[in-house]
């Protein structure tokens, strides 16, 4: 009997240590999406956000996403962004947490090093809400608006030159903190060529350009 119990109670521990060792429940994954114009998804339907986008193919791969919080407006900066964050008082519980933001630091003009200090702070809140886990974290790069209509009457190497500083920065940041980074950039290089990749404001991706963000995304997502 003695030797009966202490094998139920072994095989009940074990049982324990597999079932708090078992991935999340794949029913209730939160994915938090924080940046500007791009996450929001300017001038295209809710469902053509990259955003939803990339939920709906993770949850093809069977990674069910129970819901996409998006915190972004057109327009934000880093500062505007991280204010917004600070005043949703969001809990640190988030399965997922993508960041794409510059584009307006860039556009306004703002020193570089404002986006030096503050991509970083924008960064640990990521990981911050992310419970720590910086697997569950991943950055995106700043799309070029120098292939579009609107960015080809505004000093497009200018722009482009600009931005692959501020990509340089939020890359180099990404990379030390072992924070997976998707460089989308090259896709919104092809505007030009390729009209369909800008929507009909002339400015922002159109939803077939954020299909082929969530699919570089997915393809290397290790998550």
């Amino acid at each position: 009997m003695k030797a009966t119990f202490l094998l139920s109670s072994l095989l009940s521990v074990l049982c324990s240590l597999c079932m708090a060792q078992q991935p999340k429940d794949k029913a209730s994954i939160h994915f938090l999406a924080l940046g500007d114009s791009y996450t929001i998804g300017e001038s295209v339907e809710p469902d053509e956000r990259w955003p939803h986008q990339l939920a709906d193919r993770l949850s093809a791969r069977g990674k069910s996403i129970d819901s996409v919080h998006i915190i972004a407006t057109t327009g934000w900066r880093t500062d505007e962004l991280m204010t917004a964050i600070n005043h949703a008082s969001l809990q640190p519980d988030w399965d997922l947490v993508g960041l794409l933001i510059g584009v307006n630091n860039q556009y306004q003009g703002r020193p570089l090093a404002q986006y030096r200090k503050e991509f970083p702070e924008l960064l640990a809140k990521a990981i911050e809400l992310a419970d720590g886990d910086t697997g569950s974290v991943f950055v995106v790069s700043i799309p070029d608006y120098a292939f579009t209509p609107f960015g080809q009457t505004h000093e497009p190497n200018k722009i482009s030159t600009e931005l692959d500083v501020y990509n340089t920065i939020n890359d180099s940041v990404a990379t030390a903190w072992k924070v997976q980074y998707f460089n989308i950039t090259p896709i919104s290089r092809q505007g030009v060529a390729d009209p369909k990749l800008v929507a009909k404001d002339n400015l922002h991706p159109s939803g077939e350009q954020y299909k082929r963000w969530a699919e570089l995304i997915l393809s290397k997502l290790d998550w």
